[in-house]
């Protein structure tokens, strides 16, 4: 019998790092700075902490998980196996929709940019252009992926650096801000409002995304129970130092900055800090950053497809196709490829929408599947591991919980509608399965009449 191809183990640390850092995109920090400049009332800084602290419980809980079940599937596998198989699958559906859109935002942004630049090309040649792209990465191999990633997080990193070098050099020379280095007016001041700060961490907690989506390479890195916990750490800490210490610089050196658009905010931040030498090299970072965003976007969500294919929640033929040559599944990749077309006639807030709102739903159920298997099911309940796996994961859950009903109603709102179709969905393929259950057991009593006559 000819044996199955199964995923490739050839991730390392670094590798499994830069995968999660261009998922996430450093740069995303300034795709979304006036919407999270207006929501956080102009407190960034404190709303990144906020959102610092609460991703920080919850990527506890994913290293907590991952070590139990170090598989592909993230979320769902957890909450299915520490929690109950129907809470799996509602947790897999709405993670679903975060990671099919996760593609679609960087298409969709890569268009928008390329067709600013280049106005005579419409943004759909741009959106399947990217699209081809994307899948052809994917398929020839993870490591090309890992590779194009690490490149993609070197260049963004070396922007923001040099972005935060010049901000500093304007302060110290007093060119700007107050003239000093060192204030505590971007975490406490008369004007802020803790009702805006903590809507405002709402918002950006989808800046933290790509710590959770390493752990659906699970079964491609080697050592995957000590290589994918540190690397959801090294991806939080590296991501909260970048945007804290933009959001701290930026509020100290430019207390009075203000914007017409939200959209263009951080265009107009950049050239007052470097002009239009800087504003340039900013539109060709965040492209490129676009476009590795997509690539580990695509990953991603191919492997987590993998996963709900395996466990029969979708058709288990297509989605559990590994390629002999490439060791990648090839079929899920341009299943997202064609989907991703739909970037074509879908704006770009209602992508961020569903992101949201499918990231927050999974972070709250993985905490929660921490307390359901370590301290429910493994009785681990000593004075150190009832604050381990009782307190700290709880408090973590209750925390993105909040965060969760601070989104705006229409995130909600089509939130539960993607929800309800899931549970439909489900109904109507147990009925299925069942039908055909009592269909097989009718013909084997056929035939074991007709053998007895």
């Amino acid at each position: 019998m000819k044996e199955q191809p199964t995923l490739a183990k050839s991730l390392k640390l670094s590798q499994v790092v830069f995968m999660g850092l261009a998922w996430m995109t450093p740069m995303i920090f300034f795709t979304v700075y006036g919407v999270a400049f207006e929501a956080a009332g102009g407190m960034m800084a404190a709303a990144y902490v906020t959102a610092f602290i609460a991703i920080f419980f919850t990527a506890y809980s994913y290293s907590r998980m991952v070590k139990a079940y170090p598989i592909s599937g993230s979320a769902y596998t957890y909450t299915k196996k520490a929690i109950h198989p129907k809470a799996g699958f509602l947790v897999g559906w709405a993670l679903l929709m975060d990671y099919i859109f996760s593609p679609i935002i960087a298409i969709l942004t890569f268009g928008i940019f390329m067709n600013t630049e280049f106005p005579a090309i419409p943004v759909f040649v741009w959106i399947i252009v990217m699209n081809v792209i994307l899948a052809v990465v994917n398929i020839v191999g993870i490591k090309s992926a890992a590779r194009v990633s690490g490149l993609s997080v070197l260049v963004q990193i070396g922007f923001i650096l040099l972005f935060c070098i010049l901000i500093v050099k304007d302060i110290i020379a007093g060119d700007t801000g107050a003239g000093s280095l060192f204030s505590l007016t971007p975490f406490l001041s008369d004007q802020m409002t803790f009702g805006a700060v903590f809507s405002g961490a709402a918002l950006i907690c989808f800046c933290f995304l790509g710590f959770d989506a390493v752990t659906t390479m699970a079964e491609e890195t080697i050592d995957a129970q000590k290589t994918i916990p540190k690397a959801i750490f090294f991806i939080v800490f590296i991501a909260a130092a970048m945007y804290i210490a933009i959001s701290y610089l930026t509020q100290v050196a430019y207390p009075g900055f203000t914007f017409t658009n939200p959209d263009n905010a951080a265009y107009s931040l950049v050239q007052l800090v470097g002009g239009n030498l800087l504003s340039s090299l900013f539109i060709m970072v965040l492209m490129v950053a676009t476009f590795t965003q997509g690539v580990s976007s695509v990953t991603s969500v191919s492997r987590f497809l993998y996963a709900l294919g395996r466990e029969s929640v979708l058709p288990e033929k297509l989605f559990t196709t590994i390629h002999p040559k490439y060791k990648t599944p090839v079929a899920n990749i341009l299943f997202v490829a064609a989907v991703s077309l739909s970037a074509v006639f879908i704006n770009l807030d209602t992508a961020v929408t569903f992101v949201s709102f499918g990231a927050l739903t999974a972070f709250t159920f993985v905490n929660l599947s921490v307390i359901a298997h370590y301290y429910v099911k493994l009785k681990k309940r000593s004075l150190k591991e009832t604050f381990l796996y009782l307190i700290f994961p709880l408090t973590g859950a209750g925390f993105i919980g909040w965060l969760l009903t601070l989104l705006d109603k229409h995130t909600l709102t089509y939130g539960i509608i993607w929800v309800v179709i899931g549970f439909v969905y489900l109904a109507l393929k147990n009925a299925w399965g069942t039908s055909k259950e009592s269909t097989a057991a009718s013909s084997r009593k056929v035939l074991a009449h007709r053998k007895t006559m």
